[in-house]
């Protein structure tokens, strides 16, 4: 036996990523446009990064509050009071150190070994691994795909839930598809969760990157006090702070202290100095929101004409988000692709065999860079197309 063997096998069989994969074979390749990482390519706003450079020469770098600092938490209340309608309590809120952590949080919080957690596929395929990781099955239920783009089979969902069923995962808009859960279909997964005594763990990072009005629906919208559902998100996305690992989630106030606990014992909080930055993006970022999200509308609809254009791609232009998540007719190895675009067009794009079941003959493309970028990237890719 090798050391390796001696480690848990779900740590041994976590998955490597189908997305960093390619990036590993192209980030140092000169000229490369690359879009294969979900994050856009400016840099934090000056009013956030000030907020946080100034408390860390205040000194603010001693252990902290596990829930997150008061002055964040209050103005994640204030900021889902402008955006979501009624009044929050800052009680709703526990600051993490990532979306990604918020996830795992949630996770440990509603399953463990051998329990199912049904989720939507194609999907973000963090969310699948860290179920794995943590010994619990993660149960795809596919998207349905057709020429009028991609709709949730909620009867999927509810004939995949057992008698170990605990929760459903529900990211939309969508990581890497961009649908869009309408209202009806959120209320019709809700009364799922609640007739058969489910958890809903909602990833709505992308809400405000929604094409079709100020925000995407949300099951905020369709929910009542006593639902049991679990809102995991984070700074990245909205704000341009990817590399800050700072997110939160929103929770009923009752399980404040179970999610503290759950805290203390993986990071212990979040760098007080870091949560004042997350301070000054909400209270002063919306109006920074709201220009990234009228660029991106710009470059996906730039990107999305080129592509079509070649009339060899199957694509729908998604309602959320920031992802072109399309097909090239005659390619069916996405992953053997993926590597071919980077050599052969100097595009980084990530494989949709990374997405998971349904996912496999796509390809995904992050719109969320600047517009001479994205066209450029454009051609190069139709240019690709129709050279095969």
């Amino acid at each position: 036996m090798s050391i390796l063997d001696h480690l848990r096998g779900e740590a041994r069989l976590a998955p490597e990523s189908g997305i960093v994969a390619v990036v590993n074979h192209g980030r140092t390749k000169p000229g490369l446009i690359p879009l294969w990482a979900g994050e856009g390519d400016k840099k934090t706003p000056d009013f956030i990064s000030n907020a946080a450079i100034e408390a860390l020469t205040a000194g603010e770098t001693f252990y902290t509050w596990q829930r997150g600092i008061p002055e964040l938490r209050h103005a994640l209340a204030r900021y889902y009071q402008r955006h979501f309608g009624p009044a929050f309590s800052h009680e709703e809120f526990i600051v993490t150190g990532s979306g990604m952590q918020a996830i795992q949080l949630a996770i440990d919080a509603v399953a463990g070994a051998g329990d199912e957690v049904i989720y939507l596929s194609p999907s973000w395929p963090n969310f699948p691994a860290a179920l794995g990781v943590a010994g619990a099955v993660p149960v795809p239920v596919r998207l349905a795909h057709s020429d009028n783009g991609w709709h949730c089979d909620v009867d999927g969902i509810e004939e995949a839930v057992s008698e170990r069923t605990k929760a459903i995962f529900v990211n939309t808009p969508s990581n890497p598809t961009g649908w869009t859960a309408d209202r009806e279909t959120l209320e019709d997964i809700l009364d799922i969760a609640r007739e058969r005594n489910l958890w809903i763990i909602a990833d709505e990072i992308y809400s405000l990157f929604y094409y079709d009005g100020p925000r995407a629906p949300s099951f905020m919208d369709v929910m009542r006090p006593d639902d049991r559902i679990i809102f995991v998100n984070s700074f990245s996305k909205n704000w341009a702070m990817t590399g800050w690992r700072v997110g939160w989630l929103k929770i009923h106030p009752d399980l404040q202290q179970t999610f503290e606990n759950l805290i203390q014992y993986s990071t212990s909080g979040t760098p007080a100095f870091l949560q004042k930055g997350a301070v000054a993006a909400l209270d002063q970022g919306d109006g920074f929101i709201a220009g990234e999200v009228e660029a991106a509308r710009i470059a996906r609809d730039a990107i999305s004409q080129r592509l079509l254009a070649t009339g060899r791609v199957d694509l729908t232009v998604p309602q959320g988000a920031f992802y072109l998540f399309f097909r090239i007719d005659g390619i069916k190895d996405t992953r053997r692709a993926a590597f071919e675009i980077v050599d052969e067009a100097n595009v980084g794009l990530a494989p949709g065999t990374a997405f998971g079941p349904g996912g496999e003959e796509f390809l995904r493309l992050c719109f969320h860079r600047r517009l001479d970028h994205v066209e450029e990237a454009a051609d190069r890719l139709a240019n690709w197309i129709e050279k095969r």
